[in-house]
């Protein structure tokens, strides 16, 4: 019996390796340039938003609460990822180093002393 996967146990690597053999199994890449993956990508997002359209920020989190409502999200923030995941597959993107370079530069667009406590665009600090 395979084991669950896990964010302690598996790498950004082993997604990525996954999620493209998947695609590749089904013979997709073809369908997978980087403007019909950014789109879909913005689909599977709106309806992650759609789980929490005129709710209020309490009732977002009271929404992960209930079981059933909760699986529904994980799956669209599942979908998010992995077509995040495949996008980066076929432009070639290393998640990783691009993480750690976008949090740097949001360490200078956000110091600790000016943003700690305040949700201002960092235009506005």
């Amino acid at each position: 019996m395979k084991t669950a996967l896990t964010d302690a146990s598996t790498t950004v690597g082993d997604l990525k390796d996954r999620v493209l053999a998947f695609a590749r199994e089904r013979d997709w890449e073809q369908f997978h340039a980087p403007k019909n993956l950014s789109m879909a990508l913005a689909a599977e997002a709106g309806e992650l938003m759609e789980h929490f359209l005129w709710a209020t920020a309490d009732d977002s989190k009271e929404q992960m609460a209930d079981e059933k409502k909760r699986a529904k999200i994980e799956e669209e923030l599942a979908d998010v990822i992995i077509y995040g995941l495949e996008f980066a597959n076929m432009t070639g993107i290393d998640v990783a180093a691009a993480i750690e370079r976008k949090m740097a530069a949001n360490a200078q667009k956000y110091p600790v002393e000016k943003s700690r406590g305040n949700s201002a665009k960092y235009t506005e600090l």
